[in-house]
């Protein structure tokens, strides 16, 4: 089966000079702000959403979110690439369309960045001010974490319990080429001059549904955004919000491939951890990569060789397997970085978040004579991750040539205003396009069209697969009015 990727970044949001620092009045604004939306009316279809769900089989108390009309479009925008831009709790946050590998993932995170850095000046300009500022990170230094969240199609005949199995010492041990760095700790854990992820210090709990408090290394939600009896999504809240592309690539890419494994009851590691939760604490703080890991029955791994058995596992697998080129290319750079994070990891200062951040922070220390304490060291941590163009120092690195690059600053800028050709978002990247005065409201799953005689007629899309360029454009090829479509769609079921 073909891999169905997105993300979902939360952005840290700050208020400058004194200004009003509500943040949830302020993400409102903010993403009110973006000035290529095709459908400002169109609302957000909750209709299939459930995150109250649990994989393991029952449903949670709670309130489901409904917002009325109103509140509903302050709080979502469709994106003309396929993707949505939201208010979620008091941050702003943009989810990427449904990609179909970790290089086309890259791609539409990194549109996400634009999108948000054009509604940070529109917004700016016009209250005359840089009253606002973004981050694309997952702490703000005082206690508080916000998510970013990986989501993997997966089918729904794997039993939940496998994929926990097999992915627990996985997401453990990950960070060592995923995480974005970090200065100091958080959440009560011990003291720290700097750690190798943003989001360890958060996790307190093996398995649960909680994303924001009692975090869990594996998440239970089973809100598949597509057919039920056939699909379940595996929503991974474990990751951090990378800038550094290849962070992200080998975070999706290994992730994906590792899915793809247990999906197919192949042969990967048989190891529990006698502690993840503290393992995970203990892996952030490890920048040697170098200590061991307890086991249960009493043996020892390190991080590096416990994510080597998933890589020989990987090789294992696909030589009897279709390797495509971009699984390959997976499977070469993580080899690679798990070889020079042995040898050193400061080899790769030009390619992981935690280890560029750290360098350009040993290397401002040693100009300024200061320690990991001096609160110009915090402000450096947090500035790394600004998303103003001129002003992040993440992309101060990248225009000096010293991060490496997967994707084009052209692929990036396609990506902000195109969906990918290869699933559904096609589809409703193209309505948004082709028929935005009609467009009532839209989601993961549907299309919502208002014809102006009070009826809302909704288009399911349900299957990711479909609504794909080419099962889809000879549809739409000729028409301008959702009445138009919606005949071709009854005479061709």
């Amino acid at each position: 089966m073909q891999r169905i990727l997105g993300t979902e970044t939360e952005f840290g949001i700050a208020a400058r000079n004194g200004q009003p620092s509500d943040p949830v009045a302020n993400s409102l604004q903010l993403i009110g702000h973006y000035p290529a939306l095709p459908a400002p009316q169109a609302i957000w279809d909750y209709e299939n959403e459930n995150p109250l769900v649990d994989a393991r089989g029952f449903e949670v108390d709670g309130e489901r979110e409904r917002p009325g009309p109103g509140y509903n479009r302050l709080l979502n925008k469709l994106l003309p690439n396929g993707g949505r831009l939201y208010v979620d709790g008091a941050h702003p946050e943009y989810s990427t369309p449904e990609c179909t590998n970790a290089r086309e993932l890259v791609a539409y995170e990194r549109a996400g960045e634009l999108v948000m850095a054009q509604c940070l000046e529109v917004f700016n300009q016009r209250v005359g001010t840089d009253r606002l500022v973004l981050y694309k990170n997952n702490s703000d230094g005082k206690g508080n974490s916000y998510g970013y969240h990986e989501n993997y199609l997966l089918t729904r005949a794997v039993p939940f319990g496998k994929v926990i199995q097999g992915l627990i010492p996985f997401f453990v041990t990950r960070q060592i080429y995923t995480g974005a760095g970090k200065v100091g700790a958080e959440n009560s854990t011990p003291s720290v001059e700097y750690q190798i992820s943003q989001r360890s210090d958060f996790f307190e709990c093996l398995v649960d549904l909680n994303t924001m408090v009692k975090r869990p290394i594996i998440n239970t939600r089973d809100e598949p955004h597509a057919d039920p009896a056939r699909f379940r999504r595996l929503h991974v809240i474990v990751g951090d919000s990378n800038m550094a592309e290849l962070s992200t690539y080998l975070k999706v890419g290994t992730t994906a491939i590792v899915v793809q494994m247990i999906e197919e009851g192949a042969e990967i590691p048989s190891v529990e951890l006698e502690d993840a939760v503290s393992a995970i604490k203990t892996v952030s703080r490890d920048l040697a990569i170098q200590t061991d890991l307890k086991l249960t029955g009493g043996k020892v791994i390190s991080a590096i060789d416990l994510q080597r058995q998933y890589l020989q596992a990987a090789h294992d697998f696909f030589a009897c397997h279709e390797l495509t080129p971009l699984t390959k290319d997976v499977l070469v750079r993580w080899e690679m970085v798990l070889n020079k994070l042995e040898e050193d990891p400061l080899q790769l200062a030009g390619e992981l978040d935690w280890v560029a951040k750290r360098q350009m922070i040993l290397s401002y220390m040693d100009r300024k004579g200061c320690g990991w304490n001096d609160p110009r060291v915090s402000l450096l941590d947090l500035q790394y991750h600004d998303i103003r163009p001129e002003k992040g120092l993440f992309y101060t690195l990248e225009r000096a040539n010293r991060i490496e690059r997967l994707v084009q600053p052209e692929e990036i800028a396609k990506a902000e205003r195109l969906p990918p050709t290869g699933t559904r978002a096609y589809f409703r990247g193209a309505c948004l396009e082709k028929f935005s005065q009609e467009m009532y409201g839209g989601s993961w799953t549907s299309i919502l069209f208002d014809l102006g005689n009070a009826t809302i007629k909704r288009i399911p899309l349900m299957d990711p697969f479909r609504g794909t360029r080419d099962l889809t454009s000879e549809l739409l090829d000729g028409i301008d009015t959702a009445q138009q479509l919606l005949n071709r769609l009854a005479s061709h079921p």
